[in-house]
């Protein structure tokens, strides 16, 4: 059973004349005849009774008509929204953010993809590395913005967008807020509030020990507001994204000796095909020129408290 077969037998229902149906149509009389006797074999009875000057449907012909027109109009408005979708009128994009990433440096891009592309609707999923990973193997997302300290998944595509470095966040009485940068060997000693869903917290331990500094861990949490909370409140000092938003009464100060980065990435699935709304997108996080580092941050030279 074919759509053209279906347009025809639909217009002869309406005009109950094969002559008229076939100018309907934009095809010959026979042809159209051809394909209503084509669909009458296929469903295995006759759907039209032709008599002279009186064509009329046959009682399964009333049965498969309203079937047919749903099919027809589902046909029609699949048709409508793959071409909205392809003109990028009605199309969905699934973006998957590591939790650790901030969403300062998004706002203003997401701001201006929503200008340009109004008709992508955009769905932004929060998770750990880990599963983000496997959502967007797993066909869950599309697109995704990590960091990953050693490297993806041979089977992702990883396009650097942009590098912060870390700080320190320590509270407003902290003697470190009234230093202009730390260095990696002052961490000695601190108490330390360590986020679980760092992906560089073995990188900066790593550095820490390299420099001869122990911090002594304290609370340990999945929960960045828990952690920046119990920074302000002086109950120690965490390590932080440049670009992180930090809570009231937080205090954040560059690493220095050495400088820790890390490298954010738009990732996709290699060799997956991209949709249209995904290609859109693509282009304009490519083309986005990202702010430079947050004006607030001080200098990287050191002064004494």
């Amino acid at each position: 059973m074919e759509i053209h077969e279906i347009r025809y037998f639909l217009a002869v229902c309406r005009t109950l004349n094969f002559t008229k149906a076939a100018e309907q149509c934009n095809v010959t009389q026979p042809a159209l005849t051809r394909a209503v006797q084509k669909l009458e074999n296929e469903l295995g009875g006759l759907l039209f009774s032709r008599e002279r000057g009186n064509t009329h449907l046959t009682e399964l012909g009333r049965l498969m008509q309203p079937h047919l027109e749903e099919v027809l109009a589902r046909t029609v408005a699949a048709k409508e929204q793959a071409g909205r979708f392809l003109r990028l009128e009605s199309a969905h994009l699934r973006l998957g953010v590591m939790c650790t990433i901030g969403p300062l440096r998004f706002v203003g891009f997401l701001n201006h993809f929503r200008t340009d592309h109004p008709g992508i609707e955009l769905t932004l999923t929060e998770n750990v590395l880990v599963r983000l990973s496997e959502a967007l193997l797993g066909g869950e997302l599309d697109v995704a913005v990590m960091a990953k300290a050693d490297g993806f998944d041979e089977r992702l595509r990883a396009e650097p967008l942009y590098s912060e470095r870390f700080v320190v966040a320590c509270s407003v009485g902290h003697p470190f807020a009234r230093r202009n940068a730390i260095a990696m060997r002052e961490m000695d000693g601190q108490i330390y509030l360590q986020r679980i869903n760092c992906e560089f917290r073995d990188v900066l331990r790593e550095q820490c020990e390299a420099c001869g500094a122990q911090i002594v861990r304290s609370y340990r949490s999945e929960r960045e507001d828990w952690i920046q909370t119990m920074v302000a409140a002086g109950m120690g000092v965490c390590f932080l994204p440049e670009f992180s938003a930090t809570h009231p009464g937080v205090v954040v100060r560059p690493v220095q000796d050495p400088e820790v980065q890390r490298e954010v990435c738009l990732v996709t699935v290699a060799g997956r095909r991209w949709s249209p709304a995904l290609s859109s997108f693509v282009q304009a996080i490519r083309r986005y020129r990202w702010p430079k580092a947050v004006e607030t941050l001080p200098a990287l030279t050191p002064v004494e408290a």
